[in-house]
């Protein structure tokens, strides 16, 4: 079933998400929609804030970003309870977007290199370290169950120069391919 993605404005994506355990009601049934929902709306990653549940689990499909041939250099992994234990090396600009801030997009600096502890979708514990686009992209997923979008790194005159787009799109004044719920709307 594919879900809406929860558009910027929603005060879930705001939400330091809750951990889960191996009995979290319809788990397997919840990763499986949202990775329908993340291929259906051309995602690279989605965390379960951005479908408005406030838990910490994300999914990354890094083999999309890999240069044809290359894709065994990427992921396809979920993250249960995720946290990442150490981010270095030198930081680097690439421009990202979010499927919750449709048609923006940012260059963001991020460390080249993590560490990561979480569980598996069988919640089997894994402690991995990640580098290059692939890190990228979990640190962008990870950000959201903390409650951090890519348009919070952003320069205040920059965010400022936003305003008007990211209130279009809590406002739903928006066209995307896929399913997303507004929270202006919701009122």
């Amino acid at each position: 079933m594919i879900l809406p993605i929860v558009a910027y404005g929603d005060p879930v994506l705001k939400r330091i998400a809750d951990e889960i355990d191996a009995d979290y009601p319809g788990l397997q049934e919840l990763i499986s929609h949202m990775e329908e929902s993340m291929e259906h709306a051309s995602g690279v990653g989605l965390a379960a804030p951005q479908i408005g549940k406030s838990i910490r689990l994300f999914l990354v499909d890094s083999t999309l970003m890999m240069d044809e041939g290359e894709e065994e250099n990427g992921i396809q992994e979920v993250f249960i309870n995720a946290e990442i234990i150490e981010e270095k090396g030198e930081e680097w600009a690439f421009e990202e977007g979010c499927l919750s801030i449709p048609d923006i997009r940012e260059d963001i600096l991020r460390k080249d290199t993590i560490t990561i502890k979480y569980f598996d979708k069988e919640f089997k514990e894994h402690t991995k370290t990640f580098d290059g686009l692939t890190a990228r992209v979990i640190q962008h997923e990870y950000d959201h169950i903390e409650g951090v979008l890519f348009v919070d790194y952003l320069k205040p005159l920059k965010k400022k120069l936003l305003q008007k787009r990211l209130r279009r799109i809590s406002e739903g004044k928006i066209s995307v391919k896929y399913r997303m719920r507004f929270p202006k709307l919701a009122r």
